[in-house]
Order: C-alpha cells, then sequence, then structure tokens
C-alpha cells in the first residue's frame, strides 16, 4: 500500500461508516481520488466494499480429503463368494475435514478445500460440516464421485478388507490452489494431508515459503508417503505415524533408540517440528533447536471407537501451538483429545469446545 491507501484505511478502520465526502474533506484529496484509493482497496481485498467492511480474517486453511466412512460389522466369520449379514454405520470423514472440524469446534475460524461430486454424499458432508467451517472453496466436479471409505471387519472387529474411492481428490491440483490464492495469502496456517498429489504438496512447500506461512503436513496413509517432498525445510510441523515413517525412511524401527533417531532423521530433511506417533507407546517429539522429548500416551481402558483419534490428536497440537503455548501442553493437548475421542463413538466428539478440552487438560 501507498501512503495514501495507509491513510485512508486507517480511518476506515476507526469508522467502517464514513462517507467518501467526509474522508475529501479530512484528507485534503478530492472525492475523485478517495474513490479511487477505495477502489484500489477493494480490489487489494483490504476491505469488502460499503461500509467497507476490513478483510483481517486470517482462517485456518486445511487442504485434502472430505469423504463418507461406512463400517460393516460381520457378525459371524467371513464367508468369500456370498452374502454375509452384518450391521453398519456411516459417518463424515477424511483428514483435512476431521481437523477442520476439530478446529471449528474450539473456535478458530476454518476454511476447507477439498473437491467432492455432485451427489447425496457431498450433501451430508456439508449438512453436518458447515456449522464449523467455510466450505465455499470446496470444488464440485460433475462427473465424479464424492469420496468414500468403506470398511469391513470381521466379528473380532478387525479389518477384513478396506475400499478407497479417493480419486476425486486428484483434482486438487496447484491450479485449484492458485485460483484461490488471494485466499490462501491470508491463511494463520495452511494444514494439508496427503490425500492431495505430490505436485499440490510441491506447490505449497513453495507458496507458504514465499508468503511465510506455516505449514502443516499430516500423512494419510504410508502408501501415500511417496507424496512427501524430499526436502521439508516449509514445513513448520509434520505429525507422522511409526508405519508412515518406516516406508518413507525405508528402514524398521525396532526399538527406542530406532524411534528416537527416526525423529533425526526427520529433522535432518528440514521439517522445523516433527511428531513421530507409535500407538500405546506414546511419542516422541522434535524440533530445529535439536531438542527431543517423549511423551507417553493416556491410558484408555474403555475404547469406544478409534476412528479419528489421529486427527483428533494433530487438532490438539495445531490448536495449542497457534495458541504459542510450550511444547509439553502443546503434545497434552492433542493427546488428551485423542484420548477423549476414542472414548466416543463419533469421529470428532460433540462435546469439544475451547472450554472442554481446558477442563480435559486439568483433569488428567
Amino acid at each position: 500500500m501507498n501512503e495514501n491507501e495507509e491513510l485512508i484505511l486507517g480511518m476506515i478502520r476507526e469508522n467502517p461508516f464514513i462517507s467518501q465526502q467526509e474522508l475529501s474533506e479530512i484528507v485534503g484529496l478530492s472525492k475523485s481520488t478517495i474513490a479511487t484509493i477505495i477502489s484500489g482497496l477493494i480490489k487489494k481485498e483490504y476491505v469488502f466494499g460499503k461500509a467497507y467492511v476490513l478483510n483481517e480474517t486470517k482462517p485456518i486453511i486445511c487442504i485434502g480429503g472430505a469423504n463418507v466412512d461406512r463400517k460393516f460389522y460381520a457378525k459371524y466369520e467371513i464367508t468369500n463368494e456370498t452374502s454375509n449379514p452384518v450391521t453398519s454405520t456411516r459417518t463424515v470423514g477424511g483428514v483435512a475435514r476431521n481437523i477442520a472440524e476439530n478446529l471449528g469446534r474450539l473456535g478458530e475460524e476454518v476454511t476447507l478445500i477439498s473437491t467432492c461430486g455432485h451427489d447425496s454424499e457431498w450433501e451430508e458432508i456439508y449438512d453436518l460440516s458447515s456449522p464449523f467451517m467455510n466450505l465455499e472453496l470446496v470444488a464440485q466436479f460433475e462427473h465424479s464421485s464424492t469420496g468414500s471409505y468403506t470398511a469391513v471387519l470381521d466379528r473380532n472387529g478387525d479389518l477384513s478388507i478396506a475400499l478407497a474411492d479417493m480419486d476425486v481428490f486428484e483434482n486438487i491440483t496447484p491450479e485449484l490452489l492458485i485460483k484461490n490464492s488471494h485466499i490462501l495469502r491470508k491463511a494463520k496456517c495452511i494444514v494439508v494431508d496427503l490425500n492431495c498429489p505430490s505436485e499440490t504438496i510441491d506447490f505449497l512447500c513453495f507458496f507458504t515459503s514465499k508468503h511465510t506461512i506455516p505449514l502443516v503436513i499430516i500423512p494419510v496413509s504410508s502408501p501415500k508417503m511417496n507424496r512427501l517432498p524430499k526436502t521439508l525445510s516449509a514445513v513448520s510441523w509434520l505429525i507422522v505415524n511409526k508405519d508412515e515413517t518406516e516406508t518413507f525412511m525405508n528402514s524398521k524401527i525396532n526399538d527406542d533408540k530406532d524411534w528416537e533417531n527416526s525423529v533425526k532423521k526427520w529433522l535432518g530433511l528440514g521439517v522445523k517440528n516433527v511428531i513421530v506417533t507409535n500407538g500405546s507407546k506414546g511419542v516422541i517429539t522434535g524440533s530445529e533447536n535439536g531438542e527431543i522429548h517423549y511423551f507417553p500416551a493416556i491410558e484408555t481402558p474403555m475404547v469406544a471407537d478409534v476412528t479419528g483419534a489421529g486427527d483428533s490428536f494433530c487438532s490438539g497440537v495445531i490448536y495449542s501451538w497457534l495458541q504459542k503455548k510450550e511444547i509439553g501442553d502443546i503434545i497434552k493437548s492433542g493427546l488428551v483429545n485423542a484420548h477423549k475421542t476414542i472414548m466416543s463413538k463419533y469421529t470428532v466428539r460433540q462435546e469439544l469446545s475451547q472450554k472442554q478440552l481446558m477442563l480435559d487438560m486439568e483433569a488428567m
């Protein structure tokens, strides 16, 4: 902005209903000059028209999967090539969408960028997600199906087969993000999952570095680790599990020493902060200053459903980090949120709020 633009913006900030005539009289510029300055501020998206609503929001932008999750529970031993009696459940999911809902329930302003089809599945996701996030930037594709994940579990609750229809997310391209770059530039933080193509992850690394925006990468599964860049200097946080780490590093984590060394290897690739989770064993964190910390998992005797636990952990970490908490509180926030989610039948626990998370942490 030039000097006149800064002056006019400051006056609008003090009085969003000030008229162009009043501005002209106060600053000594013609009314037509004031109109040109305001038009420029609107084009640059510093303000949103009359009554000059200031565009100062800085949302967390989550980019990646939003899908419908279906689970089928076999009543008896599964028999191939015939019909098997089951019970079933259906929920909305997707790593980026789940994280967005968690953060929305925690009071953050969140925008989701994803892709979907023109179908009833997207309508369901929209209805259940829109109270917690802005969905205006989700792109719909006429001849694609909204993402879905279907799991068949045997009578012991173990996964027998899972079917993932995620092709629609290949449309989360750099071109799609470039169309929305004016929104991306305003982000307080960008969170992306590896449902996105590798070229999109590369673009976000470049974009966030150029505009000094914190970038958080959340892998989705071991097979998608090949979408992660080899250099991670643009990444503020990488939250990854043991299996995903083993896949990317092409090495096994057999003991605590290997686990700690895997954190050092991630840091060696340039990531500023990394967390390697290891199920019931807890997590190890590392930061660019060389500090490495171990945190045990919270024992959860009453497990209702583990779905969404990883996403709730990531959300707790991101939320407390943005609140500028110390590393102990950042990790505790994630562990507590995951612990409470596992005890809930919901992918994102319904009682989650700023106040509830604070109470949950105080009780631990």
